[in-house]
C-alpha cells in the first residue's frame, strides 16, 4: 500500500498556490479517483488558510480526499516545508504531519478505514 495523504484544503492538486503547486500536482488521487474520505476533526478558517485539529468527537468529521504521496522523500520534504512541519522540531511547527485513520467511501452504504498522513495545526484554536 503506497503513502497516502489526506487533503483538505490548499494542497489540493487543483487549487494549491503557486508556492507549491508543481510540487501537488505529483500527487496522483487514490482508488481510480473515487478518493473522497473523513477523518475525525474540526476544520478551522484560519484566514488565509484552513486547519485541522483532531478530534475524538464522533460527530466532528472534516471531508476531504485521500491522495497517493510519490516515492520520492523530497515531494514530502517539500510539502512538510511549506506546511512549516519541522521534523525536528515539531513543537514550533505551524502544522505536524500526523498519521490518522480516515474513512473512505467505497459505495452508498459501505465505508472502509485506511490509514494515511494528514496536516493538523499546532496552535490552540479558540473561536
Amino acid at each position: 500500500m503506497p503513502d497516502l495523504l489526506f487533503i483538505y484544503g490548499t494542497l489540493h492538486p487543483d487549487r494549491a498556490p503557486a508556492a507549491i503547486a508543481s510540487t501537488a500536482r505529483l500527487l496522483k488521487p487514490f482508488d481510480g479517483g473515487s478518493n473522497r474520505a473523513t477523518i475525525q476533526g474540526r476544520l478551522y478558517d484560519l484566514g488565509a488558510y484552513p486547519g485541522v485539529v483532531l478530534s475524538d468527537e464522533p460527530a466532528d468529521t472534516v471531508a476531504g480526499e485521500l491522495f497517493i504521496l510519490p516515492n520520492d522523500p523530497a515531494v514530502l520534504a517539500r510539502l512538510d516545508d511549506y506546511e512549516d512541519f519541522r521534523r525536528s522540531d515539531p513543537a514550533n511547527s505551524l502544522f505536524l504531519r500526523q498519521r490518522v485513520l480516515a474513512t473512505l467511501q467505497s459505495g452508498p452504504d459501505a465505508s472502509t478505514e485506511i490509514a494515511c498522513w494528514v496536516y493538523t495545526y499546532n496552535h490552540p484554536v479558540s473561536f
